[in-house]
């Protein structure tokens, strides 16, 4: 039991407060964050390219190419920077709980999430007590290997691990929409009524331990395999510190939580989640309730049935939980504990009936 009086608990407490919140502030110099400079820069670029191209379909003939510049900027920033979206309380809201949730769990939940490393050694650990399976699989080591070797298993490597880790993101996700328990955790998400970047951290505790847990199972499986059969030795591709497929889909990711309409062309649009389609999964509207759940890939929603391809044109999107009252979300008390309040009146009438 923690002694809260004594100074080196107070001291510990105080560190990791003060060490937590300044990996928040500083996230976007990180490029291990999702907020890291470049990816916002990329978002923005990709927007104005993105909302010009749409401008310049919808612009009369009539107007010069100067005034059609100047009226685009103009629209762009009262569309994408309007007061209303960022100051609106919804937004506000995110960003006060970016930064506590940026303390609270790496504090207190992050250490009973799983975490891939973790994962290969319990597999490893099984895997030595199974006779026949190291004894008779003696997988060589990176430098036993040729150039070509190397390569070819790098690069198969760091494709089946990104499609791992974002296969094991669909699961958690669509644990987090089917199952009504884990889905009283998942509304604080779809409860945002605007988006902006930082909806993206507006995320339960309990909701983001699904979320790091199922994609290092799958992750850690397909890593032990390459382990134990392929070379000990294996790594992947990176850019930035960062597995190079996570690293190129961060620069386009943030758009999935703003305004911006982004779709991809065909026929990359049939086996690529784009930000509308993400934005349709933000839609209050009941046809659209739990469709396009993938993050990257759209192989998971095809395969499931969830796939819902947005139009190309700009769609009119209300946003929100339906019908419900968002209210009962407009502060972190109420992101926080209207899951467990919600859980306790499910158990207290099923134990009435």
């Amino acid at each position: 039991m923690l002694d809260f009086l004594n100074p080196e608990t107070l001291y510990q407490i105080i560190y990791q407060f003060v060490f937590q919140l300044t990996l928040a502030v500083t996230a976007p110099l990180r490029p291990n964050s999702d907020i890291y400079w470049a990816y916002l820069l990329s978002a923005l670029l990709l927007g104005i390219l993105v909302t010009a191209v749409q401008h310049a379909r919808t612009s009369t003939q009539e107007n010069t190419a100067e005034d059609k510049s100047v009226s685009f900027l103009k629209g762009f920033c009262k569309k994408h920077f309007a007061k209303t979206l960022w100051t609106h309380p919804s937004a506000l809201l995110d960003m006060r709980f970016y930064f506590v949730n940026a303390i609270v769990f790496p504090c207190l939940f992050a250490p009973i999430a799983l975490q891939s490393p973790a994962v290969v050694d319990v597999l490893n650990n099984i895997s030595n007590n199974w006779v026949g399976v190291t004894e008779s699989v003696h997988p060589a080591s990176w430098w036993d290997l040729d150039l070509l070797s190397i390569t070819a298993v790098k690069v198969i490597y760091t494709a089946l691990f990104f499609v791992a880790y974002d296969g094991g993101r669909f699961v958690a996700h669509s644990l987090l929409h089917d199952n009504k328990y884990l889905w009283e955790f998942h509304k604080i998400h779809h409860s945002a009524q605007v988006l902006t970047p930082f909806t993206s951290f507006r995320v339960h505790p309990v909701d983001l331990i699904i979320m790091v847990s199922v994609p290092a199972l799958t992750t850690g499986f397909v890593t032990w395999l390459f382990v134990c059969f392929v070379s000990k030795d294996i790594n992947f591709y990176t850019l930035l510190n960062l597995h190079i497929f996570i690293c190129l889909f961060n620069c386009v990711d943030n758009l999935r939580h703003w305004n911006v309409w982004l779709t991809y062309p065909a026929p990359f649009d049939r086996w690529l989640i784009s930000p509308a389609h993400h934005q349709l999964h933000h839609s209050a509207a009941q046809e659209h309730w739990g469709c396009n759940r993938g993050f990257e890939l759209a192989i998971w929603d095809r395969l499931y049935k969830t796939i819902i391809t947005p139009s190309k044109t700009p769609m009119n999107i209300k946003l929100g939980l339906g019908d419900e009252d968002l209210t009962g979300w407009s502060t972190l008390a109420h992101l926080y504990l209207n899951p467990f309040k919600s859980l306790f009146k499910q158990a207290h009438n099923l134990k009435k009936a």
